[in-house]
């Protein structure tokens, strides 16, 4: 297992999700877990809906503790697999992204606020800060 997510990439990710959440006129909520879906970082913008507080980082847990991206489980909902939602932490909306360094896993970023394609793209941002 790699070593989890530095305090510093974490509050780098989250910082480019709240970025781009300002670009876009969004306001959201965006959480960084570590490998182990521990709450390292978090912003909530001004204006963002409280339970989204709660929703971006069940975002972030499901796509740690899965290895995937929480639209994989948002897609297969929709597409009839309902035996997914009686899995312990799996959440169907996108905008949970796992992040990966050199193979390996070292956290994950979720993001609630807006619809869940806006979720998404503003998670994408972050996540992308991470190599």
């Amino acid at each position: 297992m790699a070593p989890p997510i530095s305090l510093e990439n974490a509050q780098a990710a989250v910082a480019a999700a709240v970025n781009e959440s300002k670009k876009r006129g969004w306001k959201m909520n965006v959480a960084l877990v570590d490998s182990g879906g521990n709450l390292v970082a978090f912003a909530r913008m001004d204006g963002a809906q409280i339970a989204s507080v709660a929703i971006s980082e069940h975002k972030a847990k499901a796509a740690a503790t899965f290895r995937r991206e929480t639209k994989v489980f948002e897609s297969g909902i929709q597409g009839g697999n309902n035996y997914l939602i009686t899995l312990d932490g799996v959440i169907g909306s996108r905008g949970g992204i796992p992040l990966v360094q050199e193979g390996k896993l070292i956290g994950a970023i979720g993001c609630s606020g807006g619809t869940g394609s806006q979720d998404e793209v503003v998670c994408k941002v972050g996540a992308g800060t991470v190599k």
